[in-house]
């Protein structure tokens, strides 16, 4: 199988296809349009003109980045795409850093995705030296005006 990896072009459309393989909710188009809008990075993997794959960074590109999104459509996993992605992801992140410094690539990983992370070096947390990462979600309400 020959795949394409595509930087910085993943469409509204493609983003919602491989977001909804993952079991994630689906989200509104002007909430995607943003959110790849203001990613530091892209990476769209293709086989015969269709997106199979994405990668998704986000961050301040110098001391902090995460990878928000890595999916990889379920027929086409086990094939090495994911590994792939994220390789060129940390590359980008290396690419971007003031030299002599260090970045923090952080993530969350699905359940029972963990083992794939380690696998590419990273660690679970927490651990001896870092505590648990901690999410909340802020529900957004349209102003009234009043």
């Amino acid at each position: 199988m020959e795949f394409e990896m595509q930087e910085n072009v993943l469409t509204v459309k493609d983003y919602q296809k491989l977001r909804t393989s993952a079991g994630w909710s689906e989200l509104p188009e002007q909430q995607i349009e943003t959110a790849l809008k203001n990613s530091l990075f892209t990476i769209a993997v293709k086989y015969q003109e269709q997106v199979v794959a994405m990668g998704r960074l986000v961050g301040d590109g110098c001391y902090i980045c995460y990878i928000q999104d890595l999916v990889v459509l379920p027929e086409y996993q086990g094939k090495g795409i994911g590994k792939y992605i994220i390789e060129r992801l940390v590359s980008y992140v290396r690419e971007q850093g003031i030299p002599d410094t260090n970045i923090t690539l952080g993530l969350f990983a699905a359940i029972g995705k963990e083992g794939f992370y380690q696998k590419q070096g990273f660690h679970i947390r927490p651990n001896d030296h870092r505590g648990a990462g901690m999410e909340i979600i802020l529900p957004v309400h349209q102003d009234t005006g009043a």
